[in-house]
């Protein structure tokens, strides 16, 4: 997927996957969900969605209908941050991050 966002090209092709997480629904459920976050060899970070017509990727496709889609959003350090600590994902968060974490 390649896609260009405020004049910067993102491309899964040519970017580090960091890590997956989907909602275990069907394809077929309108609800379904995955999400693949990944860094550039700049070190920008996006997340890539592939879901039903009932979640963030939904697209409109004509006479009031939604479909489901796949969408690209550019994400900051902190929200690269917080999606790997929501969905658990240690090595990424010590591996990226690791500035970002404290002993409590």
């Amino acid at each position: 997927m390649v896609r260009v966002v405020d004049g910067k090209r993102y491309s899964t092709d040519n970017a580090e996957e960091i890590g997956c997480w989907d909602n275990g629904l069907s394809d077929r459920d309108f609800g379904s969900l995955s999400e693949t976050l990944y860094r550039t060899k700049k070190g920008a970070f996006f997340l890539v969605g592939d879901g039903g017509p009932m979640t963030w990727c939904s697209r409109s496709c004509g006479s009031n209908s939604v479909c489901g889609g796949e969408k690209l959003l550019p994400y900051t350090e902190q929200e690269a941050y917080a999606w790997c600590e929501k969905h658990n994902k240690l090595e990424a968060i010590y591996k990226y991050f690791s500035k970002m974490v404290v002993d409590a």
